[in-house]
This record gives structure tokens, sequence and C-alpha cells, in this order.
């Protein structure tokens, strides 16, 4: 008999869990539509709570709709007899999760909330329970069995939860036009609130900028482009506008060309006259769809009266 690997323990684990989520879909009713409606119509929080091991999927739940437009926090049950009932108001809403729907916790802790009108979303795997009873929409999560081998240890199950309070934030994302920007207000710390918030000022190079005039021989202007250290040249005529750029591609260029009569040559021959330029103000993320669709590294950055300010490079947007 052939003996049965770790790494197989793991993969069963794994279609196992796969498939209780995608057993969920056939469950999906007019109750989680109910559901939706009511966290997106409610005009306090939404306040998720749960025992053991439905209290550390709840927790994370609430983080995931707190961070994708939802107002949401997580509170233990227990913590309820305790003061913590203070937080609740009518206009709430409570997502209650319960594997079993018969958690005593959470049942104790029900008739308060019932008593308060607050919406009682309930997630279970037992439609015929008290908290499925009781709660004003139901959202099935059972699963067949559990990944555990003994099908004892909560794991098919917390997949099943997590993955159904992932579906309610996108559908609430969805109906709300949640957009990368809201996201980025949200995560100002990440990555994406970086480059979503972060603007041309924030990023560019204005010092010692690489300028030469139209009529510079070639000369001159690779020695100046080479100590700027951009990779590139800008035009300036005598008021200071600009009138056109030149790159270390263009230079390669052009002295492939005219060979020895390169250094007869001024900037104005090779120069690019209407190249990329963005404000001050303009995102980084927009500076980066730019330099993708036209196949650029770097932009300029100017004044209405285009003016040179500065230089964003493709460096500069790598956050």
């Amino acid at each position: 008999m052939k003996k049965v690997t770790v790494k197989e323990y793991g993969i069963q684990a794994l279609r196992d869990e796969a498939q209780a989520v995608l057993d969920l879909i056939p469950k999906m009713d007019d109750q989680f539509e109910q559901a939706v409606s009511l966290m997106l119509h409610c005009k306090g929080k939404v306040i998720v709570t749960g025992v053991g091991k439905s209290g550390h999927v709840g927790a994370k739940i609430a983080a995931t709709l707190a961070s994708t437009g939802t107002p949401s926090f997580f509170v233990n049950p227990l913590d309820v007899y305790h003061g913590d009932l203070g937080v609740m108001t009518p206009d709430d809403v409570v997502i209650a999760i319960s594997n079993s729907g018969q958690t005593d916790e959470l049942l104790r802790f029900i008739p308060m909330v019932l008593h308060t009108n607050i919406p009682i979303i309930a997630m279970t795997g037992n439609e015929q329970s008290l908290l499925a009873k009781y709660a004003t929409c139901h959202l099935n999560i059972s699963v067949e069995r559990e990944a555990c081998p003994l099908n004892l240890a909560p794991t098919s199950s917390t997949t099943a939860t997590l993955a159904m309070g992932d579906a309610l934030a996108i559908a609430l994302m969805q109906e709300r036009r949640f957009q990368p920007q809201d996201f980025a207000h949200l995560h100002p710390g990440g990555e994406l609130g970086k480059r979503l918030l972060m603007t041309a000022a924030d990023v560019m190079r204005s010092n010692d900028m690489p300028t030469l005039t139209p009529q510079m021989h070639l000369g001159q202007a690779i020695m100046l482009v080479s100590e700027g250290k951009l990779g590139l040249g800008v035009a300036l005529d005598e008021q200071g506008h600009i009138t056109g750029l030149i790159t270390d591609g263009d230079i390669r260029r052009a002295i492939e060309r005219w060979q020895a009569q390169f250094f007869d040559h001024t900037v104005s021959d090779i120069m690019t006259r209407q190249p990329k330029c963005v404000s001050k103000h303009t995102k980084i993320t927009e500076i980066q769809h730019i330099m993708q669709t036209h196949k650029i590294h770097s932009v300029l950055v100017t004044d209405d009266d285009r003016h040179l300010l500065g230089v964003v490079d493709h460096y500069s947007c790598m956050l």
C-alpha cells in the first residue's frame, strides 16, 4: 500500500476547504440580498460578534468590512455583560456568528439586541437553530464535514464563514461603487494608499535640473545630461518655457545616424518638441499610466505657464 505523504494531507485539506466554499453557492438566496440591504442602509455601525473560533473569524470580517467602506467593529458577547452593550444603538446592525447556532454565550446576548430593535444577521450552519430562528435574516454556512480528519476541529466551517463574510463585503463594495481612491483613504499607510494619494509634488526631483537650450551643441548637451543623472535634458527658451526634451536614447540614435558629424548638431535637431508634462497635483497612479501608455520613463512637472518645476521618473513612482 502506498504511504500517504505529508504533502498529500495538506492538498486534501485544501481541497476539502475549497469544496466547502463552493458548496455555499447553492445556498445563496434572497436572505443574502436582505443582509446586504440591511448593511447598505445601516445608519450606524455593523457590529460583528461570535465566540471562540467564530469570534476570531468575526473579527476579521469586521476588519474587512471597515476597510472597504462599511463602518464595523467586533464585540465579544462576553464583554457585553460588562458594559459593552452601551456601544449599540437602534441604528446599528449585528452580525452574529455561530456554526451550531446554539452557542450559549451568544444566545444570552441576542435578547438584549432584540430588545433594542437592532436587526440581526445570523451566520450559522444550522437553519433550525435558535440563532437562525430569532435572526432578521439567516446566512447558511453549513459544511458537509470539516477538513480535520477527526471531523472535529473547525476548519472547513471557519473557511466557509470567512468566505461568506468576504462575499458580503464585496457585494457592499459593488453597491456602494467603492473605488480605489476610497480604499486608499482608508489605507493611507499601505503601498496602494501611497500610490493613490501621493502626487508629482511629493516625489519629483526639483534640484539641479539638467536644463539645456535648443541652440546648444550636442557635445555640451551630453555632458549636462550625464551630470544630471536622469538620462535626459530639458530644453528651455529664454523665458524659461519648456521647448523640448532629449534623452539618452535620442543621443545614441543621433550618434548612430550622424557619427562624425554628430557634434555639428544642436539640441533642437533631436529634441522631442511636445514632451509629456503633468502638474504638481497629478497623482502618481496617473503618471504611471502615462508612462506605460507612451512607453516612456519620465514626465516633466510644469506650472500653468509651462515652466519646469521638476521631473518624475519611473523609479520615483516605485514607492
